[in-house]
């Protein structure tokens, strides 16, 4: 679960090690219930913008990126009933056209992004849980 102001760890080798999430896009608050923030989950996309990068990063540090997040602390439900969870949270940066501006991807990714099709950052992904 991302919301504004999340800091979140950037898993490809773009150059950038964390970044703050700026908005959620595509997602509306829910009206009922206690909490009324845009939440981001697993294959959702965000905005970020970059706060810890190496000095050899090529991407323009004043600017908002968009991402696709890959892990949260936050457990995923499965229709079997499991739940998966995983130890901090984490996107990968993407272009216009959805692919990934890295070409490398660090840890491993959750199975929902392939019901997403992100097919690219699937296959560049170290592991699939």
């Amino acid at each position: 679960m991302i919301q504004q102001r999340t800091m979140i760890d950037i898993a490809d080798n773009s150059g950038v090690r964390r970044a703050q999430c700026v908005s959620v896009l595509g997602r509306s608050a829910a009206s009922t219930g206690k909490y009324t923030r845009c939440t981001a989950a697993v294959g959702d996309i965000i905005c970020v913008a970059l706060k810890k990068y190496l000095p050899t990063c090529q991407l323009d540090r004043k600017k908002v990126y968009r991402c696709v997040v890959i892990r949260t602390k936050r457990p995923i439900r499965r229709p079997d009933g499991s739940y998966v969870k995983f130890d901090s949270n984490a996107a990968v940066i993407i272009d216009a056209d959805g692919n990934p501006v890295g070409t490398r991807i660090f840890g491993a990714v959750a199975r929902e992004l392939r019901e997403k099709n992100y097919m690219k950052i699937v296959s560049l992904a170290s592991e699939v849980v």
